[in-house]
């Protein structure tokens, strides 16, 4: 297991990890059945997939992107992988039960989704961040789940030129039936699903002073859900006076 570089002011682990060279590695594709099971588990509490997009060339993983529509009832675009939980993910001692995840991003209804879109970076870095992350627990030995944040670089800077929030944090969806959250695969495995919410440097900060259920208590406070504005409120700001404090 990676050990942590530091401790924040709330006491949480944080973690570095550097690219490292290494060759390219056979993907796991998944045993026979668990990306349909997974398929019919997202169909049944979200709804109808309109589209797959498929990964050409993949690494340690086979990562595909689904699509839902947005419908009168969730009126967002709802995007979900599969191929992170194909391979159990490199958990402390203790969160075994945590091994398996997959991960979702909620759009706005007006986002762009189609392959011609995805050729403009501005349309297609939710794609980019649902892969990139589902495949870094496995890349790097470690692990993603409930609260884990990750910022866009060291130092962080915008995800894309829509918006100024500079990283993320995984939480569990609110706009779906509790029931979501988790699909037993069979008696020893669970997988356990978390959407990618970007956040604002302040708020990354906050949650790392902090810590995490303060943050999403001032989430809740603002009553926001997991669907992306890119020009939302920022649920706490930096004090005028912050720079006096030690």
């Amino acid at each position: 297991m990676v050990k942590p570089s530091s401790y924040s002011e709330a006491g949480n682990p944080i973690y570095k990890y550097e690219d490292k060279e290494r060759e390219w590695t056979p993907p796991e594709y998944g045993e026979e059945g668990w990306s349909e099971k997974i398929e019919a588990h997202v169909e049944k509490y979200v709804g109808p997939i309109d589209h797959v997009f498929h990964e050409i060339l993949s690494d340690l993983v086979h990562i595909d992107v689904y699509h839902i529509k947005p419908t009168e009832a969730r009126n967002f675009h709802t995007l979900f992988t599969t191929g992170m939980s194909y391979k159990p993910m490199n958990v402390p001692e203790g969160q075994e039960d945590y091994r398996y995840a997959e991960l979702m991003m909620c759009l706005p209804p007006e986002w762009p989704i189609s392959s011609e879109a995805f050729q403009e970076q501005e349309n297609y870095w939710p794609i980019q961040w649902l892969k990139m992350l589902a495949r870094f627990p496995h890349d790097f030995q470690t692990w993603l789940g409930d609260g884990h944040t990750m910022p866009n670089g060291d130092p962080a800077n915008p995800l894309s030129g829509q918006t100024e929030m500079n990283g993320i944090i995984l939480l569990r969806p609110i706009t779906v039936h509790p029931d979501f959250l988790t699909l037993p695969m069979d008696e020893e495995r669970t997988v356990r699903f978390y959407c990618i919410v970007p956040l604002y440097g302040e708020e990354m900060e906050f949650k790392l002073k902090y810590g995490y259920s303060k943050l999403t208590d001032k989430f809740d406070e603002h009553g926001m859900n997991e669907v992306f504005q890119p020009n939302r409120k920022k649920v706490c700001k930096k004090s005028r006076f912050s720079f006096w404090k030690k």
